[in-house]
């Protein structure tokens, strides 16, 4: 199936902009704070006010006051975002942003006291990018130090399948909208928050290794800054370093190549291996030490008789017999028969296979 239409999901809470804040809220502080902390690939060129466009970007802060909102401007107004408050994971407010600079009330009438909040974008780049301009606190709030940071790291290489396209859709509904994408609850993110790590999601819908359903592929994607479509941002690999890597890719690479026939003449099964080679060496080439997991699922790449999985077992199989020490494994997550984008559920499944191998060979 192709990985970029998708299906929907729970219950949410939209959160309507306002224009004008209560007379209450005057304490104002700028998306750049140093108390506040960013995970993923963040734009910094205007320190002040930081861009956000991957999946899985998140900010999060300590504040006291009763009240908070954010200034966000958006690229498209085509981005939704999680607002977790106090640490209350089962219960997020969802943010729909619209075009352009907005004002968003994310709590009021808090108990006074000490609170957290964390922001985390639903959605992907090519729903746009979004400058988190500043955040307004309670007359006489502040921020206060900031959350301690996670010490292990791991990064996603993925397609609609990482970033979580349609899992929140109703199972048979369609599942290509944005509102239905959740990459909070994406197998991802729900691994990396099993093994207790910070995570840069490094994903793009309808992507693969060799063909894509635009005119790029990984390979010219996996280094940009900003994950709105092809640009020449550059991000700083020095900048962030993973203990775990993992690549879930050739989803999309086997239905625009054995169903679409987009590829003409068609890659032999030694130039699709070769292909995923090059790829997981390029990876290796910006993180030496990384332990590389090569996933693939969980939806009709991996059902019985597809060639796919054995791409990737051959291509893994050479990289170590290039060196017997590098510390490479696959991962096939099982289809299930449904074809279309995975649910929550089974994102859930895959995150507790994923998570397992790696506590072992990570010793986490």
């Amino acid at each position: 199936m192709p990985l970029f239409f998708s299906t929907k999901k729970f219950f949410l809470t939209i959160v309507l902009s306002a224009i004008f804040l209560p007379a209450h809220a005057s304490t104002k502080i700028l998306g750049g704070d140093k108390n506040l902390h960013y995970t993923g690939r963040i734009d910094l060129s205007n320190a002040d006010t930081p861009s956000i466009s991957w999946p899985g970007s998140s900010v999060t802060g300590n504040f006291t006051g009763t009240y908070l909102s954010v200034t966000l401007v958006d690229q498209f107004g085509g981005n939704y975002f999680n607002v977790f408050i106090d640490h209350d994971l089962t219960h997020p407010i969802i943010v729909k942003a619209e075009k352009g600079e907005k004002i968003y009330v994310l709590a009021d009438n808090l108990a006074a006291g000490k609170h957290s909040f964390l922001l985390t974008k639903r959605t992907e780049g090519e729903d746009g990018a979004t400058t988190i301009k500043e955040f307004s606190l309670a007359d006489g709030a502040g921020l206060l130090s900031p959350p301690v940071r996670l010490k292990r790291k791991i990064e996603f290489f993925g397609d609609s399948i990482t970033s979580g396209m349609g899992n929140e859709s109703p199972d048979g509904a369609p599942d290509n909208l944005a509102k239905d994408k959740n990459n909070f609850m994406a197998y991802s993110a729900i691994t990396a928050r099993n093994l207790n790590a910070e995570m840069h999601i490094t994903s793009q819908s309808g992507i693969g290794v060799m063909v894509s359903w635009f005119p790029f592929i990984m390979p010219q994607f996996y280094d940009q800054l900003n994950a709105y479509g092809r640009n020449d941002t550059k991000w700083d690999f020095s900048s962030w370093t993973p203990d775990v890597v993992v690549i879930n890719l050739f989803q999309n690479d086997r239905w625009l190549i054995e169903i679409e026939h987009r590829l003409n003449p068609e890659p032999s099964d030694e130039q699709r291996i070769q292909a995923y080679v090059d790829f997981v060496k390029t990876i290796r080439g910006k993180y030496r030490d990384a332990y590389i997991v090569c996933a693939l699922g969980s939806m009709d790449a991996t059902k019985e008789g597809s060639k796919w999985p054995g791409y990737i077992t051959a291509a893994v199989t050479r990289i170590k017999n290039e060196n017997n020490k590098e510390k490479i494994d696959t991962i096939f997550f099982p289809y299930t028969g449904y074809d279309a984008h995975p649910r929550v559920k089974q994102h859930q499944t895959n995150a507790a296979l994923l998570s397992t191998l790696i506590k072992q060979k990570m010793k986490w």
